[in-house]
């Protein structure tokens, strides 16, 4: 079975998740801990990796069985379907929440002209302009060499 992206009101994702357990349905929201600060205390807190989104688990045919549950606005649509993310992709994000360090983990996006630094490859310290980002593929117009390179987010980082 597929995993579809469902678009959350925001702050809305725990609770999400928690009344789909209820009906039975496998739901996946990523949660990183993280410190939070306030006056009086400080504390570690879980909180959504991917803001306003959960995953569920459905068969194709099963998909309206999520909107009677508070909270829920819609699917994530790309290309006119839904979208879908694979049983890998899935297991990848699991990895990764479990085997790294949660104060390391960010997710980012990038706007066209945003000036960043490649960090690590052949092209490493290398500066150039964002043209533009197309999920984990960014482009990347490099200042010195006038030339474009894509650069794959989950394997290189990149520095703004």
């Amino acid at each position: 079975m597929p995993w579809f992206v469902l678009y959350t009101k925001s702050r809305n994702e725990k609770q999400v998740a928690a009344k789909l357990k209820e009906r039975g349905i496998e739901v996946y929201c990523p949660l990183t801990k993280t410190k939070r600060r306030w006056s009086d205390r400080t504390k570690w807190v879980e909180e959504p990796l991917f803001r306003s989104y959960c995953f569920v688990n459905l068969d194709e045919h099963e998909r309206a069985r999520v909107f009677g549950i508070p909270g829920i606005v819609r699917y994530l649509f790309w290309l006119n379907k839904p979208a879908v993310v694979r049983n890998d992709e899935i297991g990848a994000i699991k990895r990764l929440l479990n085997e790294f360090d949660h104060s390391q983990i960010r997710v980012e996006s990038f706007s066209p002209n945003d000036r960043v630094t490649i960090g690590s490859g052949s092209f490493s310290d290398t500066t150039g302009s964002v043209i533009g980002q197309q999920g984990n593929q960014l482009a990347i117009l490099l200042d010195a060499l006038q030339v474009v390179v894509r650069v794959d987010l989950i394997q290189t980082l990149v520095l703004s």
